[in-house]
Parts: C-alpha cells; sequence; structure tokens
C-alpha cells in the first residue's frame, strides 16, 4: 500500500482494557487542540470505542452549542463473506479508500485497533510510524509481549503480537528503508509504589531492549476518564458539571500533564506556528 503523506500513530495490543481507544482518543484531540489536522480510523468492528467516542462528542457539542474540535473519522467494518481471500481484498480496499481520503488533508492519521488480531489490524501496522502499546501497569498484562521467566523476570518467548509488530517492522523497513518508532506506554499506573509496580518496571525495561523499542510513561489511574467518555470529552476541553466540574479539578489538571509528557515522549513530528508556539503552553498548563 502507498504510503500516506500524514504521520500516522497507531494504538495497538491484543490485550483489551489497556486503554487504547482512551489513548487513541486523547492523542486526537491534543493534536486538534494544537492546531494540527487529524484524521482516525477505528477497525475495531467488535467494540468501536473511538467511535463510539466521537458520536458522544459531536451529540454533546450538537446539545450544549459548544465548538468542539472533532477528527475526520472513519469506522471500518470487518467483511464477513465465505472467502477469507475475498474478504481481506474487501478489508484492503476500504482500509485504502480511507487513507487516500486523508492522506494530502490530513498530518496526522490516528488508527485505534481491536484487542485481538485481524486483517484490518495488520493492515494498520503496516503503515504505523509510530505505534504506541499501552500496557497496564500488570506482570499478567506483559504477556502479551513476551512470556517471562518465573525466576528472572526476563522475556524468554515472544507473544503473538510481538511477533505480529516485528513481522510489520520488517516489512516496512524493506520497502521504506525506515522504521517503526515502537513506544510502549504503562498505563494505568497505581499513585502509590510498590514493588510490584518496581518490577513492572524492570521488566517492561528488559522487553524493550529485547524488541528495540521504547518505554514511556503513561497515564495514572484516574476516576475522571470513566466520567468523560459519555461527554466525548478529554483532558484538554474545559470540563462542565456532568463531566466532572470543580470537583475534577485536580485530577483534571494531572491527567492533562501526563497526556502532555505522553506527546513529548512520542517525538512526533510537531512543527508549531509562532501563534501556536505561544499558545500551545497556554493550552496546556490552563
Amino acid at each position: 500500500m502507498a504510503r500516506s503523506g500524514a504521520h500516522v500513530i497507531v494504538v495497538g495490543n491484543e490485550k483489551g482494557g489497556s486503554g487504547k481507544s482512551t489513548t487513541a482518543f486523547h492523542l486526537a484531540i491534543y493534536l486538534l487542540h494544537a492546531g494540527h489536522r487529524v484524521a482516525s480510523i477505528d477497525v475495531d468492528s467488535r467494540q468501536q470505542t473511538f467511535t463510539h467516542y466521537v458520536r458522544n462528542r459531536r451529540a454533546h457539542s450538537q446539545e450544549r452549542g459548544v465548538d468542539l474540535p472533532s477528527p475526520k473519522h472513519f469506522h471500518l467494518p470487518s467483511a464477513w463473506g465465505d472467502s477469507r481471500r475475498e474478504n481481506d481484498q474487501a478489508e484492503f480496499d476500504v482500509f485504502r479508500r480511507a487513507i487516500g481520503e486523508v492522506e494530502n488533508t490530513a498530518d496526522f492519521v490516528i488508527i485505534d485497533t481491536p484487542g485481538f488480531d485481524t486483517n484490518l489490524t495488520r493492515l494498520a501496522h503496516s503503515l504505523a510510524d509510530t505505534l504506541v502499546t499501552p500496557v497496564n501497569d500488570s506482570l499478567i498484562d506483559l504477556n502479551v509481549l513476551a512470556r517471562m521467566d518465573a525466576e528472572t523476570g526476563l522475556p524468554i518467548e515472544t507473544s503473538h503480537y510481538a511477533r505480529l509488530v516485528q513481522r510489520a517492522r520488517s516489512e516496512r523497513l524493506a520497502v521504506t528503508n525506515e522504521s517503526v518508532d515502537w513506544v510502549l506506554v504503562r498505563n494505568r499506573i497505581s499513585m502509590l509504589g510498590s514493588r510490584n509496580a518496581r518490577q513492572v518496571h524492570a521488566t517492561l525495561d528488559g522487553i524493550a531492549t529485547r524488541f528495540g523499542c521504547r518505554v514511556a510513561d503513561g497515564i495514572a489511574e484516574r476516576v475522571i476518564f470513566r466520567s468523560l467518555f459519555s461527554s466525548g470529552l478529554t483532558v484538554f476541553d474545559p470540563l462542565d458539571d456532568e463531566a466532572g466540574g470543580e470537583g475534577s479539578s485536580v485530577s483534571h489538571v494531572a491527567a492533562r500533564q501526563e497526556y502532555r509528557n505522553l506527546v513529548a515522549s512520542l517525538n512526533l513530528p510537531i512543527i508549531l506556528s509562532p501563534a501556536q508556539a505561544v499558545a500551545e503552553p497556554m493550552l496546556l498548563s490552563a
């Protein structure tokens, strides 16, 4: 498939409940608030969480009469015919059309993937410039990347998802001579330090060394995210009483700073105009 001129960010992990959609949506809204043109693609035909985020946001904007930036969004359903070959071709065609619609008009394309392996998942990973893999701060959740040695805590067997990523990176390197920047993001981090948290961090560092990727601190476990979903809001938006209001302002500001740090660690090709360069710190520190 031809490369898009936009920078493609894929959020992927075959473990459900790792925060992929929340992370993807917040990245999209962050980039929109920073003045970039953003398109989003949801290839999760079952949950469609990202798509529900966008719908909730548009409904909230219309009901409240407020102007909320939203990405140009596509939901790509899986094909369900009798022929796997024909299904794969149909999905390839619809994926290519979606990319073709935005390749010359978007600065960033953000793709949210399901917690299981599909043809659309593999297509998305093959286009990634930046691959973000949220991983819950739990040793159990690290099994999606590798089977660990119980004694040493070191990875001893590559998981299915990690092999999928390795294939996508190898294919990308062969075609474009460029590698996928793979970033493992610690998610739902406990705000209380513990021996388990330290062990998870050390183990994740070992996995990153083995797979040639990076580790970034992500987002702490916060109640605020559950209240934001129904209105399609993010921590970069002004919150009304229904979305948390003043009672969650401390959590709001802290979560926004965490996402700011996460975006910085992704090393995205963000080029701000002089006006945006001034407005950006104001947005993030407000």
